[in-house]
């Protein structure tokens, strides 16, 4: 029995990347509400998708809490991880998203979920703030995720707090998602320029380029209703630029074996089509429903695609999940590697 305990013991926890399936399925159902609303759409598809994101929320929560308990490995040793640390923001930003959503048919329980998912996501970002000040880190660490606690989570925040009349909050959030944003794109993009390419399995993290512009502008439309002005317009402008940059990197992407890493493209894809869909609900000419159905069914099938391949990925390696996760883990170490080595 004491060698059982000990084998167990000794199980590795979830990468944190797997947090991203949930975070991509939310994106998709805040897509699908935004085409609901400009489209006249039945409501059952986004009701679907925002309780496939509940479920998928839940379940990555209670694996991730599951594995640990039979882990050697800390929760603080994961957070404190170059590569993983960051992405444990995914958990309060679903949880704020998935609040909002909730206050439509349950005011305080939404209005407390979301305030609860934001307090926690001000409370990690403090904390890795800090930790990043310790002087740990070198560029080489630094990959797309890091701008899910200091940039994603504020402007997510900015948006629920909006949706809940919360307006002051919803501005201050916005302030820190814009500041961070500025400071920790220009470390991204000098990271990526003069430093090795990432490993593999992290390159998907670069779709997240495409995410501060549509959030940002999703969050100034909150805020001040969707209509055209100068600010909006430069999100759309930027989020363009970061669009054709994707393009180009279409080449890298499809030279990289699949992996669950690739969830990373959801959100992003998600939030870029949502903002889309708005500005054509503003600029409207002949036909613009046909061309918001047409993006909204191509981000639809990418993360379709992603999470077939991904059940079809852990149901037919040997041993599944484990398997499935050893990619996450094995970029983990090289970022550690690289760390340690310098």
């Amino acid at each position: 029995m004491t060698a059982l305990v000990g084998r167990t013991r000794t199980l590795p926890r979830i990468p944190l990347n797997t947090l991203a399936i949930s975070f991509g399925i939310a994106g998709l159902a805040t897509l699908w509400s935004t085409a609901t609303a400009a489209l006249e759409l039945p409501v059952i598809i986004p009701v679907v998708l925002w309780c496939g994101a509940g479920v998928a929320w839940v379940w990555t929560i209670v694996a991730h809490l599951t594995r640990g308990a039979h882990s050697s490995d800390t929760l603080r040793s994961q957070l404190e991880h170059p590569a993983q640390g960051p992405i444990a923001a995914i958990v309060p930003a679903v949880g704020m998203l998935l609040g909002a959503q909730l206050h439509l048919i349950w005011p305080v329980g939404g209005t407390m979920l979301a305030l609860a998912s934001l307090i926690v996501a001000t409370l990690f970002a403090g904390w890795l703030l800090a930790f990043w000040h310790k002087g740990r880190l070198n560029p080489e660490a630094f990959h797309g995720a890091y701008l899910l606690p200091t940039v994603a989570s504020p402007l997510i925040a900015s948006t629920v707090s909006a949706r809940l009349d919360l307006p002051l909050l919803a501005m201050g959030a916005f302030a820190v998602g814009i500041f961070f944003w500025v400071v920790l794109v220009t470390v991204l993009l000098s990271r990526l320029a003069f430093f090795p390419p990432l490993p593999d399995p992290l390159t998907p993290t670069l779709a997240i380029l495409l995410a501060p512009p549509a959030v940002a502008g999703i969050a100034w439309f909150a805020m001040n209703g969707v209509h055209p002005d100068a600010f909006s317009a430069g999100m759309l402008g930027l989020l363009v630029l970061m669009a054709v940059m994707q393009l180009f990197l279409i080449g890298t992407y499809r030279r990289l074996p699949f992996s669950l890493g690739f969830w990373s493209f959801t959100f992003p894809v998600a939030s870029a089509t949502s903002y889309g869909i708005d500005w054509l609900t503003i600029e409207t000419f002949d036909g613009w429903q046909l061309v918001a159905i047409l993006i909204a069914a191509g981000a639809t099938a990418l993360i379709a695609a992603i999470g077939l391949r991904s059940i079809v990925l852990v149901s037919t390696v040997r041993r599944g999940v484990r398997r499935a996760e050893q990619a996450l883990r094995r970029a983990d170490d090289a970022v550690a590697l690289r760390l340690h080595s310098r």
